[in-house]
């Protein structure tokens, strides 16, 4: 255990967090003895079988269709990458189907006495600016010192910034929040040196300061949550013997540029439905996304610590995307992981625009594709390696249609105009192609498109059909103007992300190293030439797949792919536009108090520790 470094903290309240062997099962003495969800097993079959037969009956229509003149090599080939893509499709939309029941079913209200806690409020930054991010930690404070309950908070702010200026900010608003709450415990610690980064920043707390406080919640820097959902937080896990960690559905909040509010519309309409049917179906068995969480210290402690693994290079490395491996081991040292997807006043922020996006997406890609090599972990349930493995998936998709989307370019308009040849073994001379006729392009298309859109169809019209009034969505026909332009937003991004998460799953096997670096919250428009460089690949694409339709080869049903390809640079650019007063979300049109507060905090802790442009 590595000495504490000096700084505005409580005595050491030491807790042993020991190392896991993943290579060995691990069972935590003071978890429960049985934790069982007979509900979740019905939810489970309700959403995968549905989804398995829906791909099965896709699969066997293509093989029935391509089987007319024999099936050659390539189309089996084109039947499997459909049909793996579809799989995953489908089970959203099963996911969805089911979240949208489950809304209109009421939850008992818990009946069981709430065990008090000594929570920690526990904020990790790096390189943030300290305005806002003790901006957000005093507006949350303050609330809670303003409706006490029965749980007790203390706040530590914990800084891995490197930054001399920056450090000297963020201890010049911490003092001013300590003189402005002087009954309030309120800590500050900065690292010597940032060992493991986020990972080893909290597990240096909890080996020092754990000891002393019964339950951890774990914010990000942009995070923030009202007094209540703190408090909801706790109560569930001060009433829940067999909890480990209680994950709340974060909904993202003060979007400014067109492609930032186009995810925050997505999120607080469309992610309503699939939290629900997520939390349904993954029961006790739920998930971790790093933050806006509260988990068990002790069992924390004795379950999650992290090992070193070895990278596909052989490098020892850190795992990145540490927070899934986390609920996968408190699940498997006996403690329970859920999810409250109706508990609301849980907020963090969004990337601005498209390349903060995609810049971001890549150190997750590498972390995501890391827990491959982590799936024969001893003693891990199946539905935590399930959710590692869904993580992975969700970046090779991305490889998967863009082979797809090669296939069905070279294929070619007919027989006669084709970008590459295969010829059937019976007669070499004769090419067999699948027909690709006006109609199979109609059907292949209208089954994607309503597969993807339904969801978000569903999702929209399940929320205002559960009671959520028109009024908090900016009306009936403000409402209807923002689903159709999230829907065209979505399917003009979507080829461009598709190419980029495609060179990240390369660089994450080339085991390219990113560099730490805050992520971007101001959302300024790159300049040209940078834009230009970043969408390169994406442009050459978007410019073959035109030359290539001129001269014949290439169908015009990929018309809107090639669009968003060749001008990946100018959308990049427009993702960085400012749009006010269209896709509005509930938290918006009514802004929660606490999100208030935050912003005038913020704006007094600039006004006194920003530097003047002056300086």
């Amino acid at each position: 255990m590595t000495e504490p470094d000096p700084g505005r903290m409580p005595e050491p309240r030491p807790l042993a967090h020991p190392r896991q062997d993943l290579a060995c099962r691990f069972r935590d003495r003071a978890a429960p003895a049985t934790v069982r969800d007979a509900d979740a097993v019905f939810w489970r079959l309700s959403t995968f079988l549905p989804a398995a037969a829906a791909t099965v009956l896709l699969l066997w229509g293509f093989l029935s269709w391509f089987a007319n003149d024999g099936t050659t090599w390539a189309e089996a080939l084109l039947a499997v990458l459909i049909g793996v893509g579809f799989f995953w499709i489908a089970f959203s939309f099963t996911t969805v189907l089911a979240g949208a029941y489950a809304m209109f079913r009421r939850v008992a209200a818990a009946d069981k006495p709430v065990r008090p806690l000594d929570v920690a409020l526990l904020m990790p930054v790096h390189e943030e600016a300290p305005w806002d991010v003790l901006g957000n930690a005093a507006a949350m404070l303050e609330r809670l010192a303003a409706a006490p309950g029965a749980h007790s908070y203390s706040l530590y702010i914990l800084s891995d910034t490197r930054n001399a200026d920056i450090a000297a900010q963020e201890e010049a608003a911490y003092a001013m929040l300590r003189r402005r709450m002087p009954d309030v415990p309120i800590w500050y610690r900065r690292r010597r040196v940032n060992t493991d980064r986020k990972v080893g920043n909290l597990s240096q707390w909890v080996e020092h300061w754990g000891g002393g406080h019964d339950a951890m919640l774990v914010l990000d820097a942009d995070s923030l949550m009202s007094a209540q959902a703190i408090r909801e937080l706790s109560d569930a896990l001060g009433r829940d013997p067999t909890a480990g960690l209680i994950q709340s559905f974060p909904q993202l909040i003060g979007a400014r540029t067109l492609f930032a509010r186009s995810q925050q519309f997505a999120n607080a309409i469309y992610g309503v439905a699939l939290a629900e049917g997520l939390a349904r179906w993954t029961g006790h068995e739920g998930n971790y996304w790093g933050h806006n969480a509260i988990i068990r210290t002790q069992a924390f402690a004795a379950s999650a610590g992290l090992p070193h693994v070895r990278s596909f290079s052989g490098r020892e490395n850190l795992i990145l995307s540490h927070d899934f491996v986390e609920a996968g081991l408190l699940r498997r040292a006996g403690w329970s992981v859920r999810f409250l997807p109706r508990l609301r006043g849980s907020y963090e922020e969004t990337p601005p625009t498209l390349i903060d996006h995609v810049l971001r997406d890549r150190r997750w890609c590498k972390g995501n594709l890391q827990h491959l090599g982590l799936l024969g972990t001893r003693g891990f349930h199946a539905l935590s390696r399930f959710h590692m493995f869904h993580g992975a998936v969700g970046y090779l998709l991305s490889p998967l249609w863009f082979l797809l989307l090669a296939l069905w370019a070279t294929i070619g308009v007919s027989e006669e105009r084709s970008v590459i040849n295969y010829f059937s073994p019976e007669n070499p001379l004769v090419p067999n192609w699948p027909e690709m006729s006006p109609i199979n392009h109609v059907w292949l298309m209208a089954t994607m498109y309503t597969l993807l859109l339904a969801p978000k169809l569903i999702g929209a019209g399940v929320l205002v059909a559960s009671g959520m009034p028109l009024s908090r969505l900016g009306g009936g026909w403000r409402f209807t103007g923002s689903l159709l332009l999230e829907i065209m937003v979505s399917i003009a991004y979507a080829p461009i992300l598709m190419v980029q998460q495609t060179l990240a799953v390369i660089a994450a096997f080339a085991d390219v190293k990113f560099d730490w670096t805050p992520q971007s919250r101001a959302g300024s428009a790159q300049s040209w030439p940078t834009l230009l460089r970043f969408h390169a690949c994406e442009t050459v694409i978007g410019l073959l797949l035109l030359v290539g339709m001129l001269a014949g080869f290439v169908s015009y049903w990929l018309v809107p792919i090639m669009a968003s390809l060749l001008l990946a640079a100018p959308l990049s650019r427009l993702s960085a536009v400012p749009v006010f007063g269209t896709m509005a979300t509930p938290q918006e049109v009514r802004a929660p108090l606490v999100a208030k507060r935050a912003a005038r905090w913020r704006a007094e802790l600039r006004a006194a520790v920003a530097p003047t442009p002056a300086e």
